[in-house]
């Protein structure tokens, strides 16, 4: 009788290797982002920090066009990270990368999740009061059910 082994991906069977964060510039987007970096760092894992630049119907934005202004909070978020990153140099080694996607935060965050093969999804608790009624990114992404999602308030 010959055994088969299963090669097929399986994601967390083994700690993660990639940890997302969602991070949108709010106090608890880095707040995820900080708890993430310490899940990364002692996993070895690496930290995939994520900014969902929101795409918003043409006119809604009186003055700048929407797409330069979420590309300059996107620059902003990477500095700050950069800057974070490089005062903590030495303290905590973490692998890490920004990536910018583009959408509304749960598709853009799914899509990103999809494409960095990410085991787990960090992301802050909504900060808005309508969440409650609607449903916020963070139980949106534990409903789709395809990672292990930490929500961190």
């Amino acid at each position: 009788m010959t055994e088969h082994l299963n090669t097929a991906f399986e994601r967390g069977t083994d700690g993660p290797k990639v940890i997302l964060a969602g991070i949108d510039g709010s106090e608890s987007s880095l707040r995820a982002a900080a708890y993430a970096a310490g899940l990364a760092r002692r996993q070895n894992a690496l930290l995939a920090l994520v900014y969902v630049q929101p795409v918003m119907p043409a006119g809604a934005a009186l003055g700048a066009p929407v797409p330069d202004t979420t590309d300059e909070i996107a620059q902003e978020l990477a500095g700050e990270i950069r800057a974070a990153a490089e005062r903590l140099k030495g303290i905590f080694e973490v692998r890490w990368q920004f990536h910018t996607f583009r959408g509304d935060p749960y598709a853009g965050l799914v899509s990103a999740a999809e494409e960095l093969k990410a085991d787990a999804v960090v992301v802050g608790a909504s900060e808005q009061a309508g969440h409650r009624i609607v449903g916020s990114v963070a139980v949106r992404l534990v409903k789709a059910g395809r990672w292990p999602v930490t929500v961190v308030p």
